[in-house]
Order: structure tokens, then sequence, then C-alpha cells
């Protein structure tokens, strides 16, 4: 059987050329070893890292199945390529051998999926959109493609017994100006009479469904869109995936997330739901029926008695506690079983009929625990990193991705044991040939006399008789902590490298720490988070090796806005700011922002509402209230396609210092969104970055 295996894998290299069709005159982008100069972590460095995405696990044999995405800065885009990782068929313990490339071509290969029987499946653009293939993985990878159908195929899964599939496509949801004027196709205006007209990055114009198929091994038959005819998603935008639809091990019924909600409803409510399909009748049931706020990411228990899902409990507050429900089918309760865990379950697997693992971040490090139907939990993890899970093979262990402010995702293993094996070394050249530097907690006393977690990360070869210069960094989200994370934009190594000390500190707003420390934050923009922040810095800058005479604050999102109102309230604590998709103006941001609930919990209300105080006071302490105390040198970045926060934002705060005689700048991306997502742009923006940081805090 080892040498049946040994086989097998070692023919893949040699069949990869003859089975994967190349396009013509391509480059493939892959691995890549860049220029490394003086042992400096750069840019540069960043965006050759191969990026692990998503994980899945045979959980008949434990076999790993992996798909790495490579940039290319020359080219300015990417591409996706499968890896496998087997396990050891001889190995009384779940032990795996070397990684093994499965696929190498110009195309996207992406989302791995194991068959019931064994074989892989996933999403490639080989065909010219994304559709679903199958591969032998461990014999001759022979390959077969399974769908042709007329859009992008966006996820997918196959029933238990493979008989089914379940996909995920847009359709058309929108009225558009050439349905109504067919006589004007050129016509590029949109003619809007309802809120949501616009999401994240984009018109709305179609919505995610789910499909499902009878699927005989070649091809799927009688497609059929559960929602068809409604205008509603599933998974739901921005960011919903197949996370968020799960079939029954007895392929009879589909769980699936859903705000049934369009236009001004949807703009102002999070009140999800979980919906449960009959493959048989046809036949939906609202689950989670009087559960007002988001109800999410469903998934049965293995004998199919139960179905857990994650659940928020108010409607509009899209940062409330994620708790974790289960729901017995058997008689008809629902609990709530992560009461003991006062903080969100980030995601969970179920282990066995009993018992669920999950992710969950506490005192900002994120960890795995272990949590049975009855609430008792157990710690599986810890260290100073991030889990993340992938899944679980039953009786064996835990595969789990983990990262830190030092070293991107990697596949781990949890055993049985409780021993974590680290099992791909994905960007150990680029570690081996740069020097980190250091990251380590301190705990530090709030001016309301709490005590407060301060992530410090230090230069590589950090020498404390000499003075550095030091940036605050502010969090955005605004409820996200500031754990182990790994970032290819906000990059703590990469400022260490440029000898820069980093002061993050997990200030009031922040979940970890319990519920009242991460509900103080709203509708109190301006208050104890900003007090924490420059308690976090004064604090820190006691410290002799710290340059108090150059210090800066940078900050995305929340922390943009952060940067904003300290620009006018810091007292000359500070010599140069830097603001990525901030709020500058909070009345403009109040409407034109799409998500209205977040609005409307966050800000306490519209600034119109005289006599609501929480409102008022969000209002009072809008950052650009405060411009005529700005004295500082700012950089202002926004992306055009930011609809969360529009580009406006940052123009006008950046056009208010301007006026006011202060050094500013402003790096706009017409083609970005919240986020810088293209290489070139990412690499743009790391010299920007630094660029202004050194011409005036060095």
């Amino acid at each position: 059987m080892q040498k049946r295996i040994f086989i097998a894998l070692a023919m893949v290299a040699i069949v990869l050329s003859s089975c994967m069709k190349q396009t013509d005159n391509e480059e493939i982008i892959g691995k890549q070893m860049p220029k490394i100069e003086n042992r400096r972590f750069s840019a540069e460095a960043l965006w050759a890292m191969g990026r692990i995405g998503s994980v899945a696990v045979n959980q008949q044999t434990g076999d790993i199945a992996y798909n790495v995405t490579y940039y290319s800065v020359e080219k300015n885009k990417s591409n996706s390529e499968l890896f496998l990782l087997p396990a050891d068929r001889n190995s009384q313990e779940l032990q795996y051998k070397q990684a093994v490339q499965l696929t190498k071509s110009a195309y996207r290969e992406s989302d791995p999926a194991w068959t019931h029987d064994g074989m892989l499946a996933y999403l490639s653009s080989e065909s010219g959109q994304s559709q679903i293939w199958l591969m032998d993985a461990l014999g001759n990878l022979s390959k077969r493609h399974i769908t042709g159908f007329d859009d992008d195929i966006e996820g997918f899964s196959f029933s238990p017994d493979g008989s089914k599939v379940l996909f995920v496509a847009q359709v058309k949801t929108a009225t558009l100006t050439k349905d109504l004027y067919p006589d004007l196709p050129l016509a590029t205006g949109r003619v809007i009479d309802d809120l949501m007209y616009k999401h994240w990055d984009e018109w709305v114009e179609t919505a995610p469904h789910p499909f499902i198929a009878d699927f005989d091994g070649y091809k799927l038959s009688n497609i059929k869109d559960l929602l068809e005819g409604e205008p509603y998603e599933s998974p739901m935008k921005p960011f919903g995936g197949m996370e968020q639809l799960a079939w029954s091990p007895d392929g009879k019924q589909i769980a699936y997330t859903c705000r049934k909600k369009t236009g001004y409803d949807y703009a102002v409510s999070t009140n999800s739901d979980i919906f449960l399909y009959n493959t048989e009748t046809g036949e939906h049931y609202n689950l989670t029926e009087g559960m007002m706020g988001y109800d999410t990411n469903p998934q049965f228990s293995p004998d199919g008695k139960h179905i857990a899902w994650l659940s928020m409990e108010h409607d509009g507050y899209e940062s409330d506690q994620n708790r974790l429900f289960v729901f017995g089918f058997y008689d008809g309760e629902k609990q709530f079983i992560s009461r003991p865990f006062e903080s969100n379950v980030d995601d969970f697997r179920w282990l066995n009929n009993e018992e669920i693992v999950f992710a969950g971040c506490w005192h900002a490090l994120v960890h795995l625990y272990t949590i049975d139907l009855y609430g008792n939990m157990h710690l599986l993890t810890d260290g100073q990193y991030d889990y993340s899970l992938a899944d679980v093979v039953p009786d064996r262990g835990v595969i789990c991705k983990r990262h830190s402010m030092c070293e991107a995702d990697e596949i781990y293993l949890v055993d049985t044991h409780e021993n974590v094996k680290q099992l791909t070394f994905e960007n150990k050249h680029i570690y081996d040939a740069v020097d980190m530097g250091t990251v380590e907690p301190i705990w530090q006393t709030t001016t309301d006399g709490k005590q407060m977690l301060t992530w410090i990360v230090y230069p590589p070869h950090f020498d404390p008789t000499k003075k550095y210069p030091t940036l605050l960094y502010c969090e955005g989200g605004p409820q996200s902590p500031v754990s182990q994370f790994w970032s290819y934009r906000w990059n703590f190594m990469m400022m260490a490298s440029h000898d820069y000390i980093v002061v993050a500190p997990n200030r009031r707003g922040l979940p970890g720490f319990g519920l009242e420390w991460n509900e103080e934050i709203s509708g109190d923009y301006g208050g104890q988070c900003m007090r924490d922040y420059l308690t976090a810095i004064d604090d820190f800058s006691k410290q002799p090796f710290v340059d108090s005479e150059h210090l800066g604050a940078v900050g995305a999102s929340f922390g943009g806005f952060s940067v904003y109102w300290l620009a006018g309230n810091h007292n000359k604590r500070f010599k140069a700011f830097i603001a990525h998709d901030g709020i500058f103006n909070m009345e403009m941001q109040y409407l034109e922002t799409e998500e209205k609930w977040f609005a409307n919990w966050d800000m306490g209300g519209a600034y119109w509402e005289k006599d609501n105080k929480i409102a008022q006071r969000t209002f009072s302490n809008s950052p650009h209230r405060f411009v005529d105390k700005w004295d500082t040198p700012i950089l202002c970045i926004h992306g055009e396609k930011d609809y969360r926060i529009l580009a406006n934002q940052g123009m006008a705060a950046f056009d208010a210092a301007k006026m006011r005689g202060i050094p500013a700048e402003l790096l706009i991306f017409p083609d970005e969104n919240h986020w810088v997502l293209k290489p070139q742009n990412g690499i743009l923006w790391q010299r920007t970055f630094y660029n202004w940081l050194d011409k005036w805090l060095k």
C-alpha cells in the first residue's frame, strides 16, 4: 500500500505537464524568492509570499488539500494553485508526508473539497469561467469539467452521498436602465428608488443564490435555484461564503443563511435567519424565527440530531457577541452553549455528536477551545498566536491554520493529545532570509483605572541604548481585536523593519476582554477609546529608548477616524499622521454609508435628532469640527470604490489640511475599495506610507 501511494505521488509532477492545459505564452505565477537587502523585510518580500487559502480535509483518510495564491507585482495579478498533504496510512497517529503541488497552470484553481469517494473537487477558471472540476488527487490526476453553468460558480459542496451538488452563483435582482429603456443601451445613468443600491464596492445588481443539482459522477442535471424569483442573498454579501450553507448527514435538508429583506429594510436591520430546505419536498422552514440579530453559519452534528450556528442577540448591532447556539431536533430546544466564553465564537466544527471545537479571541489571542452540549469548556491551544479552524479528522485531530504578527498563515495539526505540529512551510525561504522584529504584551492602567493590554513591536536587533521613532497603531472595526494578526498591508514586521517601534493597544471597544469593554465604544467614538489611545502612547513614551519627539499615529477605517480625531486633539504629541479610509465628517458618513444599521447603532442615531443625547455627543466629536486645531503633517489615503466610507471623506480631510496651510498628501486609488488588493497599488501604498513617515519622523 505504501509503495503504491509513493509511486502515485511521484507521478504527480510527471503527469502535470500532460494533463494540465497551459494558457498560450502566459508565464505561470508561482513561488518566488524576492531580492532581500540587508536582511530587511520589504514590501516586495511581503507581496512575494504565498498566501494559503482554503483548506479541505478528507475525513476518512486525513489527506489535506489546500490552495495557495501567488502574486506578481510586475504583471499586477495573482494566480492560485492546489496542493496536497497526504496522510501517512502506516502511522497509528495522524502523520503527514511532504506537500505535493497538484496543479501548475496560469488558471486559478481554488476552493478544494473532497467527495464521498475520495475525489478532489475544486473551482477552476480553465473554461473561461469559474466552474467545478474533479481530479483523482492520488492517482493519475485525470480531471474532468463537471459544470457548464452560465455564470461563475462562487462556491460549492457535495451532498454526503455524492448524489447532489449545492453551489452558489449570482442572479440578477435589479431593474437596470436598459430594462426600462431598451432604446438607450449606452446610457450609464442609474434610476434608484430605494436604499442598498450600493454595497461595499459594487452597485447592487445581483444577489448570490444557492442552487441544488443532481450529480451522476460526470455532469449536473435538474438544477434548481433554492430562492428562485426572490431578491434575497444567500450567502450574504459582502463576505459570506459556503460556511453559511450546510448539508444534513442524510442529505435530506440544506441549512442556509438568509436575510429576507431588501432596500430600506435591509439597510437598517441585521436580522438574518437560518432556514432549512427540504430537498425532497422543496419546503422552507425558518429555524430562528424570533431571534432578531445575525444568525449565520449552520452546521449539523454528525448524527443529524442537532444543528449549531452562530447568533447575535440584537437587531442592528453587527458587533454584538457572536454566540454558539445548538438546536435539538428531538426536543425542539435552543441552547446558548458558549455562555461561559465572554467573547465571540469566530468559527466552529463538530468534534463528535456531543462536542464542538471553536475558535475565539480572549486577551488578544485567538485560540481553540472545546465545549460540550452542557457548556463544559476546555482550552485546546496556547501561545502568542491566532488560530483558525479548517476541519476535524474524527478521533484523530483538528486541522487548523495559525498566524502571528511575525508569521503568515501555515497549516497545523492539533492531535488528540493536544500536541501542535506545523504541516506546511510555504514561506520559510523568505523568513530565513530576513530578520523579524519581536512582539511583547504589556498591561497599562487607563484613565478610569482599568487594565488594557497593549502589544509592543520592536525593530530587529533592537538596542535599548538607542532612541527609536514610535508609532501609535489605531485599530479599525471599530470592534475588531488587536490580536496576533498578520496583515499584507498594515504589517507590523514591515513597520519594525523600517526601525519603528509600534504601540498597538486593545483600547475600549474591542472583543476579548468581556462584554462591557467591547460595548463601551458604541455611541462614544470621541470618549474613553480616545483616552485609551493617549494612555498607550503616553505611558510607553516614558521608556528611555522611545524618541518622544518623533511620534506618529496611523490607522484605517475606524483607525482612520481615530487619526483624524487625534489630529485635532493631541496637544502636539505627534509629528505625523496617516489616515486610510477614515471617517472625517460624521454627519456626511451617517448618510453616505450603505449599511445604516451600523451608523444607527454606533452613532446612536441621526444627527438631526436634537433630543438624542447619545447621537448629539457622537456628532459633536466629528473630526471635521476640530480642524481649527490641526497643526501636524497628515497623509490621507482612500479608495474610490469604497462604498462603506466614501472617498470624499479622505479628499475633504486633505483639502482641509491644505487650506489650513498644513503639510499634507493624498493617495487616492480609483480602482480600490476599503482595502488595497492589487499588487502594484499595494507596493505604492507601502512606499508612500514609509516615505511620509521617514520624512517627518526621522
